[in-house]
């Protein structure tokens, strides 16, 4: 996200002293790198492998308490939480990226397509947009990974169809608004071709919220990617996944085992949490006018 010389003021500001909106955000990113690091070196942070049970439990599988061995304990089948945490936080952040950048690399481009261009293929898109977007995001998503099936990238895919249509439209709409601007209308004249256009003049200027957008999507996709875990149509059984972890350690909560639920579920609401205060953030900051002069949103 680049910063305009109508943000610098507030940027500068905001480095100079944060508000508490601001320090929100800071936490924010902060939870989030946090879970990227967990992610980039859950091989080498591991106790024990993710899919192998631990020596002590190959012969029979017990559910063993969180302690100075296993420092979240372990699952009904041997498995070691703790490896299956950092594990299921790299499988989380695949599927996500994948879906947020599958959402917008398709409907940027059409967005700014469609409001630049108007006419009947404007109407057709705005409506194929709503219709998506009436439907519930996870119900969408259960009905497309029926069909696509299971895997990282199939997941990406029933996850991604339903945050087309914000993309298509924030972007659809600036779009509008910029294109009557006087620097568009002197390319046009210079005899510009659309593509020039689009890609020059119209991008830069349209795509501000779109940083905003995806930390936002991305929070989400997380929990529908549980969703779909705990319903058994997310990722293969085999590969460490919050939702799916959650589901098995259901049915082990009714006896006192509480340490399997608690981890994966804890992971998931922070990862969800600082998704959300970071997109929050962004959002003040690209939209000032969302904040009062002591820094409280409006």
């Amino acid at each position: 996200m680049t910063i305009t010389k109508r943000q610098l003021p507030t940027f500068l500001r905001f480095a100079k002293n944060p508000n508490l909106s601001q320090k929100l955000m800071i936490i924010g990113l902060a939870i989030t790198l946090f879970f990227i690091f967990l992610a980039f070196f859950a091989p080498v942070m591991q106790a024990w492998g993710w899919l192998q049970n631990p020596k002590d439990f190959l012969a029979n599988p017990i559910q063993e308490a969180p302690s100075a061995k296993y420092w979240f304990g372990t699952s009904r089948l041997g498995h070691d939480v703790f490896s299956r945490t950092l594990f299921g936080a790299q499988a989380a952040l695949q599927v996500v990226i994948l879906a947020t950048a599958l959402s917008m690399v398709i409907g940027v481009p059409l967005g700014m397509v469609s409001g630049y261009l108007g006419g009947r293929l404007d109407k057709v898109l705005l409506f194929l947009m709503d219709s998506i977007y009436t439907l519930p995001g996870l119900l969408l998503s259960v009905t497309l990974a029926f069909v696509v099936g299971r895997g990282i990238f199939n997941a990406a895919i029933a996850i991604s169809i339903a945050y087309i249509p914000q993309y298509y439209r924030v972007v659809r709409n600036h779009t509008v608004s910029v294109k009557t601007e006087v620097f568009i209308e002197a390319a046009q004249a210079m005899g510009a071709s659309t593509w020039i256009v689009l890609s020059r003049y119209l991008f830069f200027n349209v795509i501000q919220s779109v940083p905003v957008l995806f930390t936002l999507n991305a929070a989400d996709a997380i929990l529908v990617l549980g969703g779909l875990g705990f319903l058994g149509l997310g990722l293969p059984e085999e590969v460490p996944e919050w939702g799916h972890d959650l589901k098995q350690a259901l049915e082990a909560l009714p006896t006192g085992v509480w340490w399997t639920t608690l981890f994966p579920g804890l992971a998931m609401t922070l990862m969800v949490v600082g998704l959300s205060l970071l997109g929050e953030g962004l959002n003040e900051f690209v939209n000032p006018r969302l904040r009062g002069e002591n820094g409280i949103r409006k």
